[in-house]
């Protein structure tokens, strides 16, 4: 018998599954159809789907096996994606139409002549009765920003909603509500808000005027984030506004309005820009009082997840006692850069990059991250993590992941994380004898005949007098599975350095038996080039003839600047896409926990040595390229530390 399906909370996520019972060739065939029906679904062939679907379910029904009601939905529904509304509707439609056509048949045939009425035979699949498409155009959301008179709050959350907004990729009906222990009316917060909020340059057309309208949506409440009867009043005043908004489109369904009712949902966003110290507190009082009743809630955490494996698990288990995981965000904003989200892209979208995605054809990976600045009297929160666990156990080991991970079986948010655990947990943990870590000191220089002397990490007045917290770190990593074995991924990231960039190198082979050997020793491989930040670009370098008479040859580059190519398009920043996918609750680009756990568990050894003093820092002046310790661990591994030209 062939088993029906029971569809997931959310439509297109997780496979169908199968019950069956060997019964000859038939039941061969049906299988057959149904793994046919999975295959092959891309959004280029949306409305074929349908077509393709009726002739399976017309070849399944000659076989005596017809498919169960609700095979065909997340059949297709993994397929069809949420802009061809339409045709996931069709999709859905003809499923179970195709189901009641079967059922009516089959009961036609096995009742008795004297009943006079079909019943299905003992054993058959029921027909679920399938609730149209939800129209969430007039659902309430409210986004509240738990410290909202921070410096992140006004900087990058507030900013990117504001974004949102004037781009209309916010509902219709929203208010914006912060929280803080401030104390602060609602002017007095919008006055805060109005000098950070500004329009890039190829949207002012969209932008004129909205400014003061998103401001009329901002209001604020004060309490603390450990305090239930500040998260009472923070409730009572959201209620306020959503039962204002409900009961309006309640009279508007009285008045003949079919829009209202009682299929309108109130959805709450809490947005905690908080010090990690408060984070259960505040999860604890979100769920008891403040938690939506009439939708759902989400709750946006921001990094750092816990300082180790044993820290960052018990902040998981608090938060699991007060919110499911389908519930958490955890956000990473660097995987939220135009660049990272195009690594999925890159790789599985171009037959040209795939099959040399392996240890066969790829020598090493560098994965490096500079700025040109200190923490400019942020030294005491940088502090309490230094570089490590402030950019590499997050921000660069999540482009590894995505980087290296297998196909996903779809584009579905947990399939794609299913295949980033992957990868981590087939990690070594690192060893102290692959790491090297740096320090920066003062560096005194003249520019432009001017002398101007640039602080080291420990003139800042914030850090603790002879702290040894790395600013710079360098590590080599090992992914130990079929594709990667054997492949060193270097990662690098450090404060104070000589520029600002980020990006992602992948260093090929040598050409084996090169026909050019005696020419092109001195090009070097090739290489592909991913440059995340500043001036997004993705560069292939080549060997290639210089033109003229003779056989010689150079290193040029196949080139894709995104600020020329792409001079049309906006280029949104990270905080804005995150959102977004909150507001969508796409999780594609968030941290689940189990993902989180095995990244823990690769570095928290070495942390441990490392804040053990087990590893001193190497000193290196501001400005420079780092200690030189770094070049020593390439080269173990016969790499050399790429340029950025």
């Amino acid at each position: 018998s062939i088993g029906s399906h029971a569809p997931n909370e959310r439509e297109g996520t997780g496979p169908f599954s199968l019950r069956t019972e060997r019964h000859g060739g038939a039941m061969v065939t049906a299988k057959r159809v149904l793994a046919a029906g999975s295959r092959g679904i891309t959004s280029s062939s949306a409305g074929a789907k349908v077509a393709s679907l009726r002739a399976a379910a017309a070849r399944a029904r000659r076989t005596g096996f017809p498919l169960p009601p609700g095979t065909a939905v997340p059949i297709l529904a993994r397929g069809i994606p949420k802009g061809h509304q339409q045709q996931r509707v069709a999709a859905r439609a003809l499923a179970e139409g195709t189901a009641a056509e079967d059922m009516k048949r089959k009961a036609g045939s096995s009742s008795g002549a004297a009943s006079g009425s079909a019943s299905p035979p003992q054993g058959s699949p029921k027909l679920r009765k399938v609730a149209p498409a939800r129209d969430d155009k007039n659902d309430f959301l409210s986004i509240v920003v738990l410290g909202a008179s921070g410096d992140l709050a006004k900087r990058k959350v507030i900013p990117a909603l504001f974004a949102l907004y004037y781009q209309g990729m916010l509902p219709e009906n929203f208010v914006v509500m912060g929280y803080a222990r401030s104390e602060l009316s609602d002017q007095a917060f919008r006055d805060s808000l109005e000098a950070r909020l500004t329009c890039r340059i190829e949207d002012k057309e969209n932008c004129v005027g909205k400014m003061d309208a998103f401001l009329s949506k901002c209001f604020y409440c004060q309490g603390g984030y450990d305090s239930e009867s500040g998260f009472d009043r923070l409730n009572t005043k959201l209620c306020d506004h959503e039962t204002t908004y409900l009961d309006q489109m309640q009279q508007g369904v009285g008045s003949g309005d079919s829009s209202g009712g009682n299929s309108i949902n109130a959805n709450r966003i809490f947005y905690m820009s908080i010090p990690p110290s408060v984070f259960l507190p505040a999860a604890e009082c979100t769920s008891k009082k403040a938690s939506g009743t009439r939708g759902w809630t989400r709750v946006i955490v921001e990094k750092p997840f816990g300082r180790d494996a044993e820290t960052s698990a018990a902040l998981n288990a608090g938060l699991a006692k007060h919110l499911t995981e389908e519930q958490v965000y955890r956000i990473d904003h660097y995987l939220g850069k135009e660049l990272v989200e195009n690594l999925i892209v890159l790789r599985f979208a171009n037959l040209v990059f795939e099959p040399l995605w392996n240890r066969q054809y790829v020598e090493n990976v560098q994965i490096i991250f500079s700025e040109n600045f200190g923490t400019e009297g942020r030294g005491g929160y940088f502090d309490n993590y230094g570089i490590i666990r402030d950019i590499m156990q997050n921000h660069l080991l999540q482009v590894l992941a995505l980087f290296a991970m297998e196909p996903p079986v779809s584009l579905d948010a947990e399939d794609i994380r299913n295949e980033k655990v992957k990868v981590l947990r087939s990690m070594r943990t690192l060893d102290l004898e692959d790491v090297v870590v740096g320090q920066y000191t003062g560096r005194t220089t003249g520019e432009s005949g001017t002398m101007v002397t640039y602080p080291g990490y420990l003139d800042d007045e914030t850090v603790p007098e002879g702290s040894i917290v790395p600013t710079f770190a360098a590590a080599a990593l090992f992914i130990d599975n079929p594709r990667w074995e054997g492949v060193p991924f270097l990662m690098k990231a450090g404060k104070a350095l000589d520029k600002r960039h980020a990006e992602i190198r992948v260093q090929f082979k040598s050409i084996p038996g090169s026909l050019y050997k005696d020419k092109d020793g001195s090009l070097g491989n090739n290489e592909l080039v991913i440059r995340i930040q500043p001036e997004e670009a993705i560069t292939l370098k080549i060997s290639n003839k210089i033109p003229g008479l003779g056989m010689n040859l150079n290193n040029t580059k196949l080139n894709l600047q995104y600020k020329d190519d792409y001079s049309d398009f906006q280029f949104p920043d990270a905080y804005e896409r995150l959102i977004l996918d909150a507001v969508n609750g796409d999780k594609r680009l968030f941290i689940r926990s189990d993902e989180l756990e095995a990244a823990w568990d690769i570095f928290t050894p070495a942390l441990h040595q490392i804040d053990a003093g087990e590893l001193p820092p190497e000193l290196y002046p501001y400005g420079s390229r780092g200690p030189v310790g770094a070049h020593y661990l390439a080269s173990k591994y016969g790499v050399r530390w790429a340029s950025s030209k």
